[in-house]
């Protein structure tokens, strides 16, 4: 496409379309997208008419009225429309960045890994994103990269990022079902906190699933002896101080899944099941020590 628009109509549609995607395809309006790229509202308005008419953006009539991006505006760009894109994490400083998604990764230099840089082309405001942040991208939909490094620099003109790259990990198109531990170390939910506190030293693990009458009910964690501890409360029961959530997940989930799955549901195990019935656990440390064995 041969159009050759000005860095501000560049930043104008960058906004729109971030604030599109956020509100999910309602309109919007002039002013909301003058406060994310600092700029004066009759200026946008103006730079709207000459959008309007290169067919990039489109008028929505009406008190709840605004802008909306039209499909020539996404190709311009070479931006993923909202409803095929897959939003791809961007962690920055080790806090999730919600309203930022990886929209490209270009790996110039992949065959010299130890001098390799990406430039990472964002949906979002970059400008939160500052040389010497240390960001980590992904996993990417199709070959299920995660890409950490610290940022080098940034390019408001194509709302990329230049990153300096210490770690590229593939996630293992594994299930669940191939790394658990099984049989299930379990713990009654009436033994006491010492007895817990012995099985997970014995066995050598972080954490056991809680079971009252052959249900599962909680968790018992290395944390949650450790505060008993401090409490005085090596004598009261297991139930008192474990934490009563499980998680289930089927033994044919991807690692991937069963990643994502852990950070939403802030657990660090899962019980696996088989057609519902449990058979195993996997922990974020066997998870971990799969995908970087060498840490």
């Amino acid at each position: 496409m041969d159009l050759e628009l000005t860095q501000i109509q560049k930043d104008i549609l960058y906004a729109l379309i971030t604030l599109y995607k956020k509100k999910a395809g309602g309109s919007i309006k002039g002013e909301e997208i003058a406060e994310l790229i600092n700029r004066n509202p009759g200026t946008v308005r103006n730079q709207m008419q000459a959008l309007r008419a290169l067919g990039l953006v489109e008028g929505v009539p009406g008190p709840k009225g605004g802008y909306r991006p039209t499909s020539k505006a996404y190709e311009l760009l070479s931006i993923t429309k909202p409803e095929e894109s897959v939003v791809v994490p961007v962690i920055v400083n080790d806090a999730v960045m919600e309203d930022l998604s990886v929209e490209e990764i270009d790996l110039p230099s992949i065959s010299h890994p130890e001098v390799c840089q990406a430039r990472v082309r964002l949906l979002g405001d970059i400008k939160k994103i500052v040389p010497g942040d240390k960001v980590t991208f992904g996993p990417t939909p199709v070959n299920e990269l995660v890409l950490s490094g610290k940022v080098v620099g940034r390019d408001d003109t194509a709302n990329t990022v230049i990153v300096d790259i210490d770690k590229i990990v593939a996630l293992p198109k594994d299930t669940v079902g191939e790394h658990m531990s099984s049989p299930i170390i379990t713990i009654d939910a009436d033994a006491k906190v010492i007895d817990g506190a012995k099985l997970l030293a014995e066995k050598q693990i972080y954490c056991a699933p809680v079971k009252r009458d052959g249900k599962f009910v909680g968790i018992l964690t290395l944390d949650h002896i450790g505060k008993a501890v401090a409490d005085g409360k090596l004598d009261a029961k297991v139930e008192e101080v474990m934490r009563p959530k499980i998680v289930l997940v089927e033994k044919d989930t991807r690692i991937r899944e069963a990643i994502r799955l852990m950070r939403d549901e802030k657990v660090r195990i899962l019980v696996v099941t088989d057609k519902g019935e449990p058979v195993g656990v996997i922990t974020d440390q066997k998870i971990l020590t799969r995908l970087a064995p060498e840490q």
